[in-house]
């Protein structure tokens, strides 16, 4: 595994437990928006400080019975030649598992959800967030990527059909995204268990500095917009 970061204690990233979180390094996708770059894209401008893979387990057998789980984000996981057995890894050693995903690979998604943890009962993952970037004809734009977004649906499928606990959730970009925009989202997802609105936020460390531009004097009124989607979910949150 190619890890880029370690957050030791979380109480926010896995909903209910006390975590730590892991970084993998690379993503496939170009989000204007992301707040992670050196983890998306890994250069000169953006460096990173590598976690040893050794130092990270070491790190969990002295974390046990003080955190609960081990939140999996990045990057994008799933792009890790070895993240099944890094999870089974985790799982040996008794943590819940929660993955962060972007829903680019359901391949993967498919193993994850049908094999099993080597030492005990149960599922590999406990928990899965999947980033919705938009309704499925603006995905391309939105990620400034290629998506296959018949790939991102299969994983949509897959998740909700698990039996594992999930969220679906978007970051909504003033700009980038419009009402109309959730309304497409909210019919695609119709169903779903729960739909999280997350505000974006400038820290001023985001992959693309021009969309300063795209935002500046933009909103987006979350509240309104839960309002009018929360029909087709079960549980809609903002946060």
């Amino acid at each position: 595994m190619i890890l880029g970061g370690l957050q030791k204690l979380t109480l926010i990233d896995y909903p209910g437990h006390i975590a730590a979180t892991v970084f993998t390094v690379g993503c496939n996708f170009r989000c204007p928006f992301c707040h992670n770059p050196e983890l998306a894209i890994s250069n000169f401008q953006f460096p990173i400080s590598n976690i040893l893979e050794e130092d990270f387990f070491k790190f969990l057998e002295t974390r046990k019975g003080k955190i609960e789980g081990v939140c999996i984000t990045g990057g994008e996981p799933t792009l890790q030649p070895d993240i099944v057995d890094f999870i089974k890894k985790i799982k040996s050693i008794g943590y819940k598992v929660k993955l962060d995903t972007n829903g680019a690979r359901p391949d993967i998604l498919r193993r994850l959800f049908s094999e099993k943890p080597a030492s005990s009962a149960g599922k590999l993952l406990d928990f899965v967030a999947m980033d919705i970037k938009n309704s499925p004809e603006r995905y391309n734009s939105t990620t400034n990527s290629e998506v296959d977004v018949e790939r991102i649906k299969l994983s949509v499928d897959l998740i909700r059909n698990s039996g594992v606990d999930y969220e679906f959730r978007t970051t909504a970009v003033p700009g980038l995204h419009s009402e109309g925009d959730f309304s497409k989202i909210g019919k695609w997802l119709e169903g779903a268990k729960k739909y999280v609105l997350q505000a974006f936020e400038d820290k001023g460390k985001i992959l693309d500095p021009n969309l300063k531009k795209k935002t500046k004097g933009k909103r987006l009124d979350l509240e309104k917009i839960a309002k009018n989607i929360e029909k087709y979910f079960e549980k809609i949150e903002i946060r």
